[in-house]
């Protein structure tokens, strides 16, 4: 073995033991024997002000370092201060990449209790923003002072926007291609023509002499009007658990209310219920009047929205709840089965989100999904194609874990 391979192995050995070390967090169990120093020692204090364990303050604001010894003992903590918190925000910031610093942000929520520190402006302008931390503010918000609350509709804004350019130019794009094609017609244009159907409807006038179909019916789709076509309404649960779900149906609530051919209607509730079609146009204002946590009453929501429909078989229906009903379970189940008997088009979403389903009441969902309403959770890039198969009232594209 050459003196460079020598060195090489063992650069790869250290950068091994380097990384168990960052992994395990030091001390005397950990078997690396690898001390880090640097920026590699800064990370490690970072990583261990949050995940380190027993009582005491590490990192920011305590000892430093994923030991954090203290007599002996590991400890962690981010100190009491906002000061010491803002420190740690902007360290994890400059040591770690974006999907990274959420995940760090979100369990010292949950871990150290930081909700509170969100309260003040100078937190929230050192955090890395994202749809977990909008859901977390949309909880706080009422208990903001007026001094922050102008903050937190920035950081919200700041998410909605972004979600915007992801997800409306394909929601647009796909849903007016559905609406295009709601309206079948036996003389379209060329460009419109099905070339597959008109084909399985003319194969009695094959030739096989000329190894050719005559097509005598062409069948195919006509262009939508730009007077409104289909109604939407969005019918959202606002339960804590169902924040990042609140976040994606305000916005596409309003992209689909950009839509012409389209009128949407956006409905919140708990164990009320409000309108806020009047708000749709902006997601920050319908964002901020949500209201987080309480109870839930899917009938009565249900109830309202029914009243609602003018148009049954021009209307779809898209539920979005974890289905713990704190209703009337046989009048909701009623009110859904009466909806589908009179042409609506209903959807049932357990979790809008990248998350995937949540805890949900899965013997409402068997009952949903007897009436023809399968309940699933569905991720943002696939609800354009929900929504299309929903309003040319095609079969829903499930996707493999469904309820």
């Amino acid at each position: 073995m050459t003196t460079v391979e020598t060195a090489a192995g063992s650069g790869a050995a250290e950068e091994r033991m380097r990384r168990w070390r960052l992994v395990l967090g030091g001390g005397e169990g950990d078997g690396t024997g690898c001390e880090l120093r640097g920026r590699d020692a800064a990370m490690d204090g970072a990583l261990g002000a949050l995940y380190g364990e027993g009582p005491g303050a590490g990192g920011p604001g305590g000892p430093g370092g994923r030991d954090g010894r203290k007599g002996g003992v590991r400890s962690a903590g981010l100190g009491g201060s906002a000061p010491a918190v803002a420190r740690w925000l902007g360290d994890i910031r400059r040591y770690f990449p974006t999907s990274v610093v959420q995940v760090m942000q979100r369990d010292a929520i949950d871990r150290l209790g930081l909700s509170a520190l969100l309260l003040e402006p100078e937190m929230l302008e050192a955090v890395e923003a994202d749809v977990h931390l909008v859901g977390t503010l949309l909880s706080l918000h009422k208990a903001m002072p007026e001094t922050t609350k102008e903050t937190a509709r920035a950081v919200v804004r700041q998410v909605v926007e972004q979600l915007e350019k992801r997800l409306a130019t394909r929601t647009r794009a796909t849903l007016t291609g559905a609406l295009d094609r709601s309206a079948r017609i036996s003389r379209p244009r060329p460009r419109d023509i099905d070339w597959d159907r008109t084909i399985r409807a003319n194969l009695k006038n094959y030739l096989p002499e000329y190894r050719t179909v005559v097509p005598e019916r062409l069948i195919g789709y006509g262009r939508a009007a730009q007077s409104v076509k289909k109604e939407v309404i969005l019918c959202i649960d606002q339960s804590g658990s169902m924040a990042a779900s609140v976040v994606y149906a305000s916005v596409f609530g309003a992209v689909l209310a950009s839509m012409r051919s389209l009128a949407t209607r956006l409905v919140v509730f708990d164990t009320s219920v409000v309108d806020l079609t009047d708000q749709i146009e902006d997601p920050v204002d319908v964002l901020f009047g949500t209201q987080l946590g309480g109870g839930t009453d899917i009938n009565r929501a249900l109830a309202y929205c029914q009243s609602r429909i003018t148009r049954p078989t021009e209307t779809v229906v898209v539920l979005i709840s974890d289905l713990y009903e704190g209703g009337i379970r046989h009048e909701m189940l009623k009110r859904v089965a009466a909806m589908k008997a009179s042409g609506v088009q209903f959807v049932t979403l357990l979790a809008l989100s990248d998350e995937g389903a949540p805890a949900y009441d899965r013997e409402h969902a068997a009952a949903l999904g007897a009436l023809g309403a399968p309940a699933f959770a569905c991720t943002p890039d696939l609800f354009p194609e929900v929504m299309a198969a929903a309003l040319e009232k095609r079969p829903l594209p499930l996707p493999d874990t469904t309820a």
